[in-house]
């Protein structure tokens, strides 16, 4: 086992299989039984760009790398600009998808309530709120697919659930609901016993309320009294329960359909004035205000989340099958080196001690190698993400999904709170772009090219975006395709939105 798992690390890291940014590829990693199933959506560019089947071919041409962007009769809300690229032949198709819609939050109807995914019906009525999607695609373009069709659909389902509170949020909410989903509401004489229960907290000393006694019959739901929610934290709370959501669906259709790979999602919603981003994975956004650059995520790769999968591994060591460690070691421990000292360090540590080595430690560790190269049981690069719930180690049958979380990380920005010019604007891409390019670097460029357009010119931020994309593609040259420091371009497919922050205020 061992022996294949370093073959496989081998070919990785020498850059020749063809997933090599986050999966080997042909090892036979994704064992689901779908063969004979229908894709659970065909291949397609995002809808907003209105491909007609020639040009759907040609964006798939490797070696000219053409890129994609919107017509100039086409307007996402708020002049949304938008451009993509296909990579130089890593996969055969472009994996990243893209989705970018204005939806409206209402509150469920009956029939509604307990489903899982409602139809759009057209209703403009309800919480206005925009959405844009990223999804970087990996050992497929299925995952990826199916999020950007479904994601910002379960996440104005879910906010539905709580839009009675967002609609009113000098309210304090509900501690909980009824069964039906409305308010529950106390009566008079359960008010007069939480009170009642209350001042003899007080009288006791014991500073926060009392638990309201019998305040539900349903002992399965707790009712708790010492909790201040912020409308913030409820519309944090849907985007992470939808990420979940939509993981726990891709697994539950592909025993129906073909869902391929997995995929790391990159989500920003703008609502009553803020504007939540969510990322689980190596995608990033960034906000270019007055020149000044301010990340709104952080990529999660094994290196970033050492600790966590290092504890996981502590935690269930049945999960690494016998064949991994979750110590990690600067280098591959050699037999010839059992009983001495080597360095390490483990799920408590950030920093390196010596221990003495024994038969465990010759194992494969959890995490190998470093950089854009390290990987999870030397197959994936990235820890978070959607799908990929078939993955498994080269040749084997250890399960990675254990190790992979699709658990956003989202941080807010309001947008009420700071006036915007028109050159500020929030950049989303793929790592496709910043495999290449630094924050100030995009944001450099963004400023640049937007300080010599014309502000009434509806496609600036289109050509803003394809500005930015063609300086990380770079030139096709005999060497490959290169920036104009003769440095490699980004080989990788590439996808960018760019959003101007100033579009909220002349649309509700």
């Amino acid at each position: 086992m061992i022996s294949k798992v370093k073959n496989a690390m081998s070919t990785l890291v020498g850059g020749m299989i063809p997933h090599g940014h986050h999966h080997p590829s042909g090892t036979g990693q994704n064992s689901g039984s779908s063969e004979g199933l229908p894709p659970r959506f065909p291949y397609g560019r995002p809808d907003f760009l209105d491909l007609t089947p020639e040009l759907l071919q040609y964006s798939t041409e490797h070696a000219s790398r053409p890129v994609l962007m919107l017509r100039r009769d086409s307007r996402l809300p708020w002049r949304t600009g938008y451009a993509e690229v296909i990579n130089a032949g890593k996969s055969m198709l472009n994996e990243d998808q893209a989705s970018c819609e204005k939806l409206f939050v209402k509150k469920p109807s009956g029939k509604h309530r307990s489903s899982p995914l409602q139809e759009d019906t057209g209703d403009a009525t309800g919480i206005p709120l925009h959405f844009w999607g990223v999804y970087d695609g990996h050992a497929g373009s299925g995952a990826a697919i199916a999020a950007s069709k479904l994601l910002h659909r379960l996440i104005r389902d879910r906010l539905g659930e709580v839009a009675h509170l967002l609609e009113n949020p000098a309210s304090p909410p509900p501690i909980c609901l009824a069964k039906n989903g409305s308010p529950y509401q106390a009566t008079e004489s359960k008010k007069g016993a939480a009170a009642a229960a209350a001042a003899a907290a007080q009288q006791q000393g014991e500073g926060a309320a009392a638990e309201e006694p019998d305040a539900i019959s349903d002992p399965s739901i707790r009712y708790h009294m010492e909790k201040v929610v912020s409308m913030e934290s409820l519309v944090m709370g849907v985007l992470e329960n939808a990420f979940r959501q939509m993981d726990e669906l891709i697994e539950k259709e592909k025993a129906s359909y073909t869902i391929s790979g997995g995929c790391c999602a990159l989500a920003a919603v703008q609502m009553l004035g803020k504007l939540y981003v969510a990322n689980a994975g190596d995608s990033r956004a960034i906000i270019i205000r007055n020149d000044e650059v301010i990340p709104m995520s952080n990529e999660f790769t094994p290196e970033s989340e050492r600790q966590r999968l290092q504890y996981l591994g502590f935690l269930r060591p049945e999960l690494l099958g016998n064949e991994f460690t979750h110590m990690e070691f600067p280098r591959r421990i050699q037999h010839s080196e059992l009983g001495k000292k080597m360095l390490f360090r483990d799920h408590t540590m950030t920093g390196w001690a010596y221990r003495t080595i024994v038969e465990d430690d010759l194992k494969f560790p959890l995490i190998y190698g470093e950089g854009k190269k390290a990987r999870v049981m030397a197959t994936i690069g990235v820890t978070r993400g959607l799908g990929d719930h078939d993955l498994k180690v080269y040749n084997s049958n250890i399960h990675i999904k254990p190790f992979l979380s699709c658990c956003p990380e989202v941080k807010v920005y309001d947008l009420s709170e700071n006036k915007h010019g028109p050159d500020d604007v929030l950049v989303m891409g793929t790592d496709g772009l910043w495999d290449v390019t630094t924050d100030q670097e995009v944001a450099d460029a963004v400023s640049t090219f937007l300080s010599g357009c014309d502000p009434s010119d509806p496609m600036r931020y289109t050509l803003a975006a394809q500005d930015l994309l063609m300086r990380s593609r770079g030139v096709l040259k005999e060497r490959g395709w290169r920036l104009p420091s003769d440095r490699l371009g980004s080989g990788d497919d590439i996808t960018v939105f760019v959003i101007p922050l100033a579009g909220h205020e002349g649309e509700s």
